[in-house]
C-alpha cells in the first residue's frame, strides 16, 4: 500500500479591499452569520444589525466587556475565547483586519467551507437597496457621522424618518443617555463611518461620500502619503450621487483636485477659509464656514453657513445656481472649531437627502456628542475630568485647542495612551508638538491593538517624550493605573484633567475621580 504524501495547505485569503458578495445578494441570503471579535466597536454595530434584521448571529472574543454584555442581552450568542469549535456550521464567518489568517476560527471555517467576509462587505451588504452616506478620514468620521444620524434621527420625516447607521462608538442623547452606534431603521437612509486603514473602503458605493479629511495616517499598510491619498480618490470615485470634502485640510483639497470631471461635477466643498482664497476646487461648489466662534464657560460653537443656492435645495449639481447665497446660523453644544466643520458635513448631507437646512441645523443644535469626545466623566475637588478619542496629533490639538477656549486660564493636565506602535513611530515628533498645548503630560504604554510589541522593539511611551526634548512637561509612565495616580496628585481645584485615546484609559476616569476625592482638602 502507498502511502500518500500530506497535501500543503492553501494559504488563506484575508484581503480585506476584495468584495466577497455580489451587488445582487442581500441580508438575507447570508444565514448563520459567525463574528470573529464580535465586541469589538465596528464588529459589535454589525452584528446588532444583522440581529435586528432576523439574521442568526453570534460571535468569539477574547475577554468580556461592555459590548459583549450589551450584545448577549439582546439574545446574541457570544463565546469568550477564540477556538475552531466557535464557527461550526456558520454558512458566513466575519474577520477585521485584527484577525490573522492562522487565527483557530479562520483556520477551522476555511476548513469547512465556511464564507469568509471582511466586515467592510457586511457593511456594503447592508448599503444595498439603501441611500448610503460614508463618512471617511484620518479623524472625525465618528462625529460627522453621529451628528448626521442625529439630524435624521430627531428631524427627519418620511424615508428620511428612522435611518439605520454603523457608528464605530456610542452616541450622547439630547438627555445624557448613551445611545449605541448601530441600528437598522424603518428608513431609506443609511450612515456609515468608512474605515479608511486597510483600504476596504474601495468596496463602498454610497449615494453621498463625506471625506472630512485626508491627512495622511495607516502608513504601515499605504507605505506613503500619496498612495494613502489615492485611497481617497478612488473611494470617491465610488459615490453615486454627491463627494462632499472638507478644504481645511491641505490632503483633502488635494485629493478633491485629482478627482475625475465627472465625480468633481457633483463635488461639494466646505471650509473656514473664504472661497477666494482657497483657490483651485476642481470645478466644486462651495460652503463657507462664516463668522464662527466659541463662548467660553459653556463651550457653545457658533457659525454660519453660507451655502450656494443649488446646494440649500439639495442639487447634487450646480445646475442653474445664480450665484445666489443661502445662510444658516448654527449653534452648537459641542465645543471646537473641528466640531463646525464636522457639523457642516452632517448638514449639508442632510440637504442633499432632501432637508431642509435651517431644519438640519435647529437638529443638530441638540447634539451632546459622540462618546469619549470631550466627554466630562466626572468632577472632583474642584477638578474636571474629561474623556476623548484622540488618538491622531491633528485631533489632539484639536482637543486642547478647543479645552483652551472652554477653560480659559486653566491647568490642562493631559494622561495620554498612544494607539498603534507604528502610528507611533510614524508621528512621534507631531505627538510631541501636539502635546505641548497642554500644561503637564503623562504618557503612558502603547495600546498594541492588532499590533505586537516584539515588531517594535524601538517603539513604547518614551518614544514620544525623546521628540519632545527637555523644555517639554512630558513625563513617561508605562504603568496606567500608576499614570492615572499621578495625573490626579498632580491637580489642584480648577484644574481639567483629559484622558486622551482610542485604547482602554478611558477606564481610566473613574480611578483619577477617586484619587482626588481621596485627597479633597489635603492640600489646604
Amino acid at each position: 500500500m502507498n502511502e500518500q504524501t500530506p497535501q500543503t495547505p492553501q494559504p488563506i485569503d484575508l484581503d480585506p479591499t476584495a468584495a466577497r458578495f455580489a451587488p445582487t445578494e442581500q441580508v438575507a441570503d447570508l444565514g448563520r452569520t459567525h463574528f470573529i471579535g464580535i465586541g469589538g466597536a465596528g464588529m459589535s454595530v454589525l452584528a446588532e444589525m444583522l440581529h435586528q434584521q432576523g439574521v442568526d448571529v453570534d460571535g468569539s472574543d477574547m475577554q468580556q466587556g461592555a459590548k459583549t454584555e450589551r450584545l448577549a442581552a439582546l439574545g446574541i450568542p457570544v463565546r469568550i475565547g477564540q477556538q475552531a469549535d466557535n464557527v461550526r456550521d456558520a454558512q458566513v464567518v466575519v474577520y477585521s483586519s485584527a484577525i490573522k489568517a492562522d487565527n483557530p476560527e479562520i483556520v477551522a471555517a476555511a476548513a469547512q467551507g465556511s464564507r469568509i467576509v471582511h466586515r467592510s462587505d457586511i457593511l456594503a451588504l447592508l448599503m444595498h437597496g439603501r441611500r448610503a452616506v460614508t463618512v471617511a478620514g484620518a479623524h472625525g468620521k465618528t462625529t460627522t457621522s453621529s451628528m448626521l444620524a442625529h439630524i435624521l434621527t430627531h428631524a427627519g420625516d418620511g424615508a428620511l424618518a428612522d435611518p439605520s447607521y454603523a457608528i464605530g462608538g456610542s452616541i450622547q442623547g439630547p438627555d445624557g443617555t448613551t445611545i449605541d452606534g448601530g441600528h437598522a431603521g424603518e428608513g431609506d437612509v443609511l450612515v456609515a463611518e468608512a474605515d479608511e486603514s486597510d483600504g476596504s473602503f474601495a468596496k463602498y458605493t454610497p449615494q453621498i461620500a463625506i471625506v472630512t479629511n485626508a491627512e495622511p495616517d495607516h502608513l504601515d499598510h499605504y507605505g506613503d502619503a500619496d498612495t494613502y491619498r489615492a485611497a481617497f480618490v478612488d473611494h470617491l470615485g465610488h459615490a453615486r450621487g454627491a463627494i462632499v470634502v472638507c478644504t481645511d485640510d491641505a490632503s483633502a483639497l488635494a485629493v478633491l483636485r485629482r478627482l475625475d470631471a465627472t465625480s468633481a461635477a457633483h463635488a461639494i466643498a466646505y471650509g473656514t477659509t473664504p472661497r477666494e482664497d482657497v483657490g483651485e476646487l476642481n470645478g466644486a461648489r462651495y460652503v463657507h464656514i462664516a463668522a464662527e466662534r466659541e463662548h467660553a464657560g459653556d463651550g457653545a460653537e457658533s457659525f454660519i453657513l453660507e451655502m450656494p443656492a443649488s446646494v440649500a435645495e439639495g442639487r447634487t449639481d450646480a445646475a442653474g445656481d445664480d450665484g445666489t447665497v443661502v445662510r444658516v446660523p448654527v449653534t452648537l453644544a459641542v465645543p471646537g472649531l473641528h466640531n463646525a466643520r464636522n457639523a457642516t458635513a452632517a448638514i449639508v448631507a442632510a440637504t442633499l437627502l432632501g432637508m431642509d437646512p435651517h431644519v438640519a441645523a435647529q437638529a443638530v443644535s441638540t447634539f451632546r456628542g459622540a462618546a469619549r469626545r470631550f466627554q466630562i466623566r466626572a468632577t472632583a475637588n474642584g477638578v474636571t475630568v474629561v474623556d476623548d478619542y484622540a488618538h491622531h496629533p491633528t485631533e489632539i490639538g484639536a482637543l486642547l485647542d478647543a479645552a483652551r477656549r472652554r477653560y480659559p486660564g486653566a491647568t490642562i493636565h493631559v494622561l495620554f495612551q498612544p494607539h498603534l506602535f507604528s502610528r507611533t513611530k510614524f508621528f512621534a515628533r507631531e505627538f510631541a508638538d501636539a502635546l505641548a498645548k497642554a500644561d503637564d503630560v503623562i504618557v503612558t504604554g502603547v495600546f498594541p491593538a492588532r499590533e505586537k510589541q516584539q515588531d517594535f522593539p524601538d517603539v513604547d511611551a518614551s518614544t514620544i517624550a525623546d521628540e519632545a526634548g527637555d523644555d517639554a512637561s512630558i513625563d513617561v509612565e508605562e504603568r496606567m493605573e500608576t499614570a492615572a495616580q499621578m495625573i490626579a496628585m498632580r491637580a489642584k481645584p480648577g484644574d481639567v484633567i483629559f484622558t486622551v485615546g482610542a485604547g482602554d484609559v478611558t477606564k481610566m476616569a473613574p480611578v483619577i475621580a477617586h484619587v482626588l476625592e481621596a485627597h479633597a482638602g489635603k492640600d489646604d
